[in-house]
């Protein structure tokens, strides 16, 4: 009777040990996910923070520009109207877990950089409007912005990787469809990205 119960208490405790690290490890699972999908979060806030810098830019920019009257119209108007678009999507943590609202906020995002880009090499017809001061510290400002974007979008990929990657792999995969973590969109590079913009005078 000794043993039996002997072998009983042992099954039971190895049981009770093994539904405890299984918990423990639930746990630290659940909490290592949070982690991850908040690095994202913040990863894509720094993004959103550089393309706010570049909104705050804009209108600077074609003040500046608008100066010069021979300007051309349509080039300012494109670069307004691109970046009222731009603006009026706010991306939350919410959209991130939206494949389609994400490739619009990146298609606005595009059209604004592209509208961006046709009115920089308009400027080049523009001897004097490229020796304004202004201009060229606003340029220059806006470069780096674009540069800062680049490197943001970057971290944010990375970000979005580790915790895909970490959601997929077995046995996480089974806490993550239980928790509802959802695989999160990478920033890519809209149609047309890789070609110049065209500008004819």
């Amino acid at each position: 009777m000794k043993k039996g119960l002997l072998i009983g208490l042992s099954i039971g405790g190895a049981l009770l040990l093994g539904i405890i690290l299984l918990i423990m490890w639930g746990v630290r699972s659940y909490n290592n996910l949070v982690t991850m999908n908040e690095d994202v979060n913040k990863n894509w806030s720094l993004v959103e923070n550089q393309y706010q810098r570049r909104m705050d830019l804009i209108p600077n920019l074609v003040n500046t520009v608008k100066g010069y009257a021979n300007f051309e119209k349509q080039v300012l108007t494109d670069v307004t109207n691109a970046r009222a678009g731009a603006s009026s999507m706010k991306v939350t943590p919410e959209v991130l877990n939206d494949p389609q609202a994400f490739q619009k906020f990146q298609q606005m995002q595009g059209q604004l950089s592209g509208a961006l880009s046709r009115l920089l090499v308009t400027v080049e017809n523009y001897p004097e409007l490229k020796a304004n001061e202004n201009f060229l510290q606003l340029q220059a400002q806006l470069e780096g912005t674009e540069n800062r974007i680049a490197v943001e979008r970057r971290k944010f990929n990375e970000s979005v990787q580790i915790y895909n990657t970490t959601i997929k792999k077995f046995p996480t995969a089974i806490f993550a469809g239980i928790f509802n973590f959802k695989n999160k969109q990478y920033f890519e590079a809209v149609t047309g990205a890789e070609n110049a913009p065209k500008v004819e005078f």
